[in-house]
């Protein structure tokens, strides 16, 4: 093998061997803020794990704190609540919207799934899907729809 090729291999294979460490790394940390015995909020967090956050977790005994820290309106509460890059991500929002939202950088609060629809990330219930919307909370508290779900 001549060297020209050696030196190639060895590059193509250092980058193939990184490529799922800087995969990995690539998404922002979503700390969650949740309760210690909700096994939804749980569920939610191993969603966004599997979409490749990194998360750390947050026990609280109640929510609302946190998300009048961020600013984000009651209406929109859920069980838990996740702050990545300085968005609030309340309740069951899917993996993919929150990484939709990350790459838009809207000028928002964040996203939020009031309430917990089943079929939602964490809401699993055999095959029942409820029609649910991901909304964007506006910096006046006021919501748009960012994703209807189940997608069509």
């Amino acid at each position: 093998m001549k060297r020209r090729h050696f030196l190639t291999a060895t590059t193509v294979g250092a980058a193939v061997v990184a490529l799922p460490a800087l995969a990995a790394t690539a998404l922002p940390v979503v700390e969650v803020f949740k309760s210690p015995t909700c096994g939804c909020c749980g569920a939610w967090v191993d969603h966004l794990k599997a979409a490749g956050f990194p998360v750390k977790l947050t026990e609280v005994g109640d929510t609302t704190v946190t998300r009048k820290r961020y600013g984000l309106p009651d209406k929109f509460g859920s069980c838990h609540t996740g702050v990545v890059n300085g968005y609030v991500v309340e309740g069951h929002v899917p993996a993919d919207e929150v990484k939709r939202m990350l790459a838009m950088k809207p000028e928002s609060i964040g996203l939020a799934v009031p309430g917990m629809p089943p079929g939602s990330p964490g809401m699993e219930v055999g095959a029942r899907k409820d029609p649910y919307d991901v909304f964007l909370i506006d910096r006046n508290g006021r919501e748009s729809v960012f994703s209807h779900y189940p997608k069509l």
